[in-house]
C-alpha cells in the first residue's frame, strides 16, 4: 500500500509535466534523524527475527526510539507538502506499537477478509489480534487500541494486505510529497515574488515618471479587508507593493475579472506627486503546457501544505462518517425493526441546524477559528466512540448523542469557512472551495459503497465502525493542529457600544440584511433548498410509483437516482474549479439555480429511468454551479470577524427551509402524487433563479 501511494504520487507528478530530477533538489531538515529512524526500525525487526534475545528484550524501547526519531524528523519538515499527513499517520501507528509492547497487531477477521491467514504473517513486528466470541468486540480490543491497528482489509491481487488508518495517512502524505516535489521547480518562487523581482531588475537605472494622485485619497476602504485580515494601513501598503497596478494595461495581481487601474491623471492643484518607476512593456510568450500544468489551480493547492492537510484530513474523516452513518442506520434498524425509530435518528441530526446555527456562528466569531476546528473534531471523536456502548445500555441514549454530534458540527462548519480564505491566495479561493466540495462528493460516491461493504464485513463487530470513525476524527484533529493559520485583525469595539452576545449575533444578521447581494443569494438558496427538500422527501415514492417498470426494484432505482446526483456533484465540482474563475459569481449562481430548477421540473415529467438518471446527474452539476460560487461570494464579501455569524444565519434559513419542505412534500405527495409536486416546485426554483437577472446587485456580483 505504501509503495502504491509513492508510485501514484510520482506517476501523477510526471503526468502533469514534473521532472524526476527535482527529487535531487529536495532540501529536508534533520535527515540524520530520518535515516537513523529507518535503520533502528528495520534493524530491530531483523534482529528479533534472527532470534537475538537482547533485541526481543528491548523490543519496546527500540521501536519506541525509532518512531520518536521518525516523528521528530518529519515534524521538522512539516512545511513540506504532505508531511503533516505523514506525521499523523506515523503518530497513529506509534501509539499502537507503544500500547502493544512493541507489536503492530493485525485484527484476525480483517486478515481473513483479505484472503490471508495467520500463517502468512511472517514479520516479527506484527502479531495477531483475535476477535471475541462470536466475532464480538470485547474490552481487550479497545485496550489494545483496536480501531488504530491493522483493520482495513485489502483483498486485491498483488497488493493483498491489511492496513491501519495510520497507513492511510502515511501513504497519502508521502504521495502528496512526491507529487509536489517532482512538479515544482527546485527553487520555485511565488508568482508575486517572481514578478516583483523581475520588475525591480528591469527598472534599475531607468528614468522614473511622476504620477499624480489626489491628496489624501484613500486607496481602499478603511476596514479589515476580507481574505487578508490586514488592518487598513497594512492593506494599503500591500496594494502599493503589487506590481503592474498603477498605469497597467490589465488587472495585474488583482482577482480574476477585476478591472485594470485607470491611467494616472496629470499633476495639478490638490494633487501630490508619487514617483513610480515605469518598466517597458515586455511581451511574454504563452507558457508551455508543462508550465501551465504546474500553475494549474488544483496543482497549486496540492503544493500548499496547509490546504492539502485540511483537504486530506476532511476527506478521511468524511469517509469515516459514511461508515458511521451506515452502521448507525443498521444498529437502530436491527435493534427495533421500526422505520419510525430510524427516522428519529435523522430528525435528531436535523434539529440542531435549525436551533443552533446563528448562535454557533456568533460563538465561532468570538473564538479562535483554528482552535474551534481542532476541539470540534476531538469532541466528535469522544461522542462517536461511546455511541455503541450507549446503545448497549439503552438505545434511547443514541438520539441525544446524535444530536450532540450534529451540534458540534455546526460549530465546525463556519470555522472552516472562515479559515479557508487565510490558507489560500485570493485567486485560489474558488478552486479551494471546489476542491473541498469534490472531497465531500467523493466521500458520497465512493464512501457509501465502501461503507456498505465494510459494515457488512463487520457483522456482529458493528461497534468497530463507530470506533473507526472516532479514529478518523482524532487523525483529522491532529492534521488541523499542524496547519498554520494567519491571525486576523479584529476591530476594537466602539466606545459606548454594546458587545454582548445578542448584540454580536445581531451584527451578523444586520450585515446579511445590509448586503443586497448576499441577502438575495440567501433568498434564492432558501427557495432552491425548499425544492431540494421536496425532492429528498419524494424520491423514494417517485422511484416506486412514477418510474416505468425497468427490471429493477424500487430500492435499486432509488439508489441509482441518488448516485446520479453524486456523480453530477463530482463533475460540477471539477468544472467550477477549472473554469469558474472566468465568469462573474452572480451570473454563475443564476445559471446554476435556473438549471437546477429546470432539471427538477423535467424529472417530474418523465417516467423513464434513463432520462431521470441523466436529469439527476444534471441536477448534481447545477447544484455545484450555484453552491460553490455562493460560498465563495460570502467569503469574499464578508469581513473575517463576522463570517461565522453571517454563515450561521444563512445556514439556519436554508436548512430550516429544507426541513419544512420535507414535511410539506410528504403531505402533498400523498395527495397529488410525487411527480406533479416535484415538477411544480422545480418550476418555482427555475423562476426564482431567473429572477436574479432583474436585480443588478445579484446579476453583476
Amino acid at each position: 500500500m505504501l509503495i502504491g501511494g509513492i508510485a501514484l504520487g510520482l506517476i501523477l507528478g510526471l503526468a502533469v509535466g514534473g521532472s524526476i530530477w527535482n527529487l535531487g533538489a529536495v532540501r529536508l531538515s534533520r535527515t540524520a534523524l530520518l535515516f537513523g529512524a529507518v535503520v533502528v526500525r528495520f534493524a530491530t525487526e531483523v534482529a528479533i527475527g534472527a532470534g537475538i534475545e537482547l533485541a526481543e528484550t528491548l523490543r519496546l524501547p527500540l521501536f519506541g526510539l525509532a518512531y520518536a526519531m521518525l516523528l521528530a524528523g518529519v515534524w521538522a519538515n512539516r512545511w513540506q507538502p504532505g508531511m503533516s499527513l505523514a506525521f499523523v499517520g506515523i503518530l497513529s501507528n506509534a501509539l499502537v506499537v507503544v500500547v502493544n509492547g512493541g507489536h503492530m497487531p493485525i485484527w484476525e477477521p480483517s486478515l481473513l477478509a483479505a484472503n490471508l491467514t495467520p500463517a502468512d504473517v511472517a514479520s516479527a513486528f506484527h502479531t495477531i489480534l483475535p476477535s471475541g466470541p462470536g466475532g464480538a468486540l470485547g474490552a481487550d480490543f479497545l485496550l489494545r487500541a483496536g480501531p488504530l491497528v491493522d483493520v482495513i482489509p485489502i483483498p486485491f491481487p498483488f497488493i493483498r494486505n491489511v492496513a491501519s488508518i495510520g497507513d492511510l495517512f502515511l501513504t497519502a502524505g508521502l504521495g502528496f510529497f512526491l507529487f509536489a516535489t517532482v512538479v515544482r521547480s527546485p527553487h520555485e518562487l511565488d508568482d508575486a515574488e517572481t514578478e516583483a523581482v523581475r520588475r525591480r531588475l528591469e527598472t534599475v537605472g531607468r528614468p522614473a515618471r511622476a504620477v499624480s494622485l489626489p491628496t489624501g485619497a484613500p486607496l481602499r476602504e478603511g476596514r479589515v479587508r476580507p481574505r487578508t485580515g490586514l488592518a487598513p494601513g497594512l492593506a494599503e501598503a500591500s496594494v502599493l507593493d503589487r506590481p503592474m497596478v498603477l498605469g497597467a494595461s490589465g488587472a495585474g495581481m488583482a482577482a480574476p475579472g477585476a478591472p485594470g487601474a485607470a491611467a494616472p491623471a496629470e499633476a495639478g492643484a490638490g494633487s501630490a506627486s508619487v514617483v513610480v518607476s515605469a518598466p517597458p512593456a515586455v511581451e511574454r510568450a504563452a507558457p508551455p503546457i508543462i508550465e501551465r500544468a504546474r500553475h494549474h489551480p488544483y496543482v497549486r493547492l496540492a503544493l500548499n501544505p496547509s490546504f492539502s492537510a485540511l483537504w486530506a484530513g476532511q476527506l478521511i474523516s468524511l469517509f469515516g462518517d459514511r461508515i458511521h452513518l451506515v452502521a448507525l442506520a443498521f444498529l437502530v434498524l436491527n435493534a427495533t425493526g421500526s422505520a419510525i425509530a430510524l427516522a428519529g435518528v435523522f430528525i435528531a441530526a436535523t434539529l440542531p441546524n435549525l436551533v443552533f446555527s446563528p448562535i454557533a456562528g456568533t460563538f465561532v466569531d468570538r473564538w479562535d477559528h483554528h482552535e474551534v476546528l481542532v476541539v470540534s473534531d476531538l469532541l466528535r471523536a469522544a461522542l462517536v466512540l461511546v455511541m455503541p456502548v450507549a446503545a448497549v445500555i439503552n438505545l434511547a441514549l443514541v438520539y441525544p448523542l446524535v444530536f450532540l454530534v450534529t451540534t458540534i458540527s455546526i460549530f465546525f462548519r463556519p470555522a472552516r469557512v472562515a479559515v479557508l480564505p487565510r490558507l489560500v491566495r485570493e485567486d485560489e479561493l474558488l478552486p479551494a472551495n471546489s476542491a473541498l466540495w469534490i472531497g465531500e462528493t467523493m466521500a458520497d460516491v465512493i464512501g457509501y459503497p465502501l461503507a456498505g461493504l465494510f459494515v457488512g464485513f463487520l457483522g456482529t463487530a458493528l461497534p468497530l465502525a463507530f470506533w473507526f470513525d472516532a479514529a478518523t476524527y482524532v487523525a483529522s484533529a491532529a492534521l488541523l493542529w499542524t496547519i498554520a493559520v494567519p491571525p486576523i485583525a479584529r476591530a476594537a469595539p466602539r466606545e459606548g457600544r454594546s458587545t454582548g452576545f445578542f448584540a454580536e449575533m445581531g451584527m451578523g444578521w444586520g450585515f446579511l440584511r445590509s448586503d443586497l447581494t448576499l441577502l438575495a443569494n440567501t433568498v434564492q438558496a432558501t427557495v432552491a433548498q425548499f425544492t431540494l427538500g421536496i425532492l429528498i422527501a419524494l424520491t423514494a415514492l417517485y422511484a416506486q410509483r412514477s418510474i416505468a417498470p425497468s427490471g429493477f426494484s424500487p430500492e435499486s432505482v432509488f439508489a441509482f437516482l441518488e448516485t446520479g446526483i453524486g456523480v453530477g456533484n463530482l463533475v460540477g465540482g471539477f468544472a467550477i474549479g477549472l473554469i469558474g474563475s472566468r465568469f462573474r459569481r452572480g451570473r454563475t449562481v443564476i445559471v446554476g439555480y435556473a438549471a437546477a430548477g429546470a432539471c427538477i421540473a423535467l424529472i417530474g415529467l418523465t417516467d423513464q429511468l434513463g432520462i431521470a438518471l441523466g436529469l439527476m446527474t444534471g441536477l448534481g452539476v447545477a447544484n455545484m454551479i450555484f453552491v460553490i460560487p455562493s460560498q465563495t461570494m460570502f467569503q469574499e464579501r464578508t469581513p473575517p470577524e463576522l463570517i461565522g455569524r453571517v454563515i450561521g444565519f444563512r445556514f439556519a434559513l436554508v436548512s430550516g427551509s429544507m426541513t419544512l419542505a420535507m414535511g410539506v412534500g410528504g403531505v402533498l405527495g400523498e395527495i397529488f402524487g410525487a411527480a406533479p409536486v416535484i415538477a411544480l416546485f422545480g418550476a418555482v426554483t427555475m423562476a426564482a433563479g431567473l429572477a436574479g437577472l432583474l436585480v443588478p446587485a445579484v446579476r453583476d456580483a
